[in-house]
């Protein structure tokens, strides 16, 4: 009898067990209800916090590059025609050399003229020195009167006065001829040209305009508050209109501002052999100090309707969305002024992929590499 027991019992528990596998095997991902009900996380995140670090600070500026110095190099001779142009916009010029020539057939005449008249007053000159010679001999013989004697003496004098003044006329012919040549007044780049072949032009009339060793210069617009932040040899970087960037240095600072826009000039000289060109439009910026200022990674501030926002993990492990006030920028850095404190978990990447009360699980950030800045934690 015990033995027909124990029987039916070990076909009860393999019958059972046989049921129990058959439900496994049917819903093999069921399991206990409470498990089943638990949330799951929306997604794996890192956080990070404020931290204070030492940042550059830079000032933002717009202006146009223009010649340092241009030269303005006029025609001295007057009603002559110009023969010959000898340079074109672009030229590099040297300090004397011939940039055009004016046809000197009638002031090379006027100089043989002016040579002549010279020649006549030195005969004149002789003649009357001779004559005063021998009045003065003959004065104390009486031969002559007190009066001849003045006279010749008076002629000898007058005789010199002409030949220096047709010395004089000679020389300023001699400075005709030599303006024929229109020489440059220094070294630089041609960057204009009104000479044409073939003009009569009067005296002081422009034919080129020169860029003074062809140096350029950003003159950026500052507002006025800035303006004593700068001073000489500053660094500036210049990002002209092709985009390829250009290191220069402050020359000066303006000491006026301009009424209108309440800006003041900065001067920056700019390097040569650049694709710089006078004219441009250029931005740029300056270095002029450094500031302690609490930083998020760029990845971690979100930008929505012209607003910046970021995403913080709570006790809970839910995402909470916070409005911040975002600053400069500094490499992969953004400075935070308001919003948040130090003590913020807030999300570093993948922020737009969730939503408010999302739940997130957690792990441990990576230290982020700060590009040469003192940081610390904010607390």
């Amino acid at each position: 009898m015990k033995r027909k027991v124990r029987h039916v019992v070990l076909f009860v528990v393999s019958i059972a067990c046989a049921i129990a596998l058959v439900m496994m095997v049917i819903s093999p991902d069921s399991g206990p209800p409470e498990l089943e009900n638990y949330p799951k996380p929306a997604l794996t995140v890192a956080v990070t916090r404020l931290e204070s670090a030492l940042m550059p600070v830079r000032i933002q500026a717009n202006g146009n590059i223009m010649a340092w110095q241009e030269a303005s190099v006029g025609t001295e001779a007057d009603g002559l025609r110009l023969a010959e142009v000898m340079v074109n916009v672009g030229d590099v010029v040297r300090r004397g050399q011939v940039l055009a020539t004016f046809s000197s057939d009638t002031v090379v005449a006027e100089l043989a003229q002016r040579r002549a008249a010279t020649a006549e007053a030195l005969a004149s000159l002789a003649e009357a020195r001779g004559n005063a010679q021998r009045a003065r001999q003959l004065q104390s013989s009486g031969a002559l009167s007190q009066q001849q004697v003045h006279q010749h003496v008076t002629a000898e004098r007058a005789a010199q006065a002409r030949l220096q003044a047709s010395k004089a006329v000679e020389r300023l012919q001699y400075l005709r001829v030599a303006q024929t040549d229109v020489l440059a007044p220094d070294d630089g780049v041609i960057s204009a040209r009104s000479a044409t072949v073939g003009a009569v032009l009067p005296a002081g009339q422009e034919l080129f305009r020169l860029i003074r060793d062809g140096r350029l210069e950003w003159r950026a617009e500052v507002a006025a508050a800035d303006l004593v932040k700068f001073h000489p040899g500053q660094l500036a970087r210049v990002i002209p209109v092709n985009g390829a960037t250009i290191e220069g240095r402050v020359r000066r600072v303006a000491p006026t501002v301009d009424m209108q826009t309440r800006n003041g000039l900065v001067y920056v000289d700019l390097p040569a052999g650049t694709a710089a060109r006078a004219g441009m439009f250029a931005r740029g910026e300056f270095d002029v100090g450094a500031e302690r200022m609490a930083t998020l990674p760029q990845t971690a501030v979100l930008q929505h309707d012209g607003f910046s926002y970021v995403l913080q993990v709570d006790a809970q492990f839910k995402v909470a969305q916070a409005k911040v006030t975002a600053g400069r920028r500094i490499g992969d850095r953004i400075e935070i002024t308001a919003g948040i404190d130090g003590t913020a978990a807030v999300i570093e990447a993948g922020g737009g992929f969730l939503a408010e009360g999302d739940l997130v699980r957690v792990v441990q950030a990576r230290p982020h590499p700060t590009s040469n800045l003192q940081s610390g934690s904010l607390q």
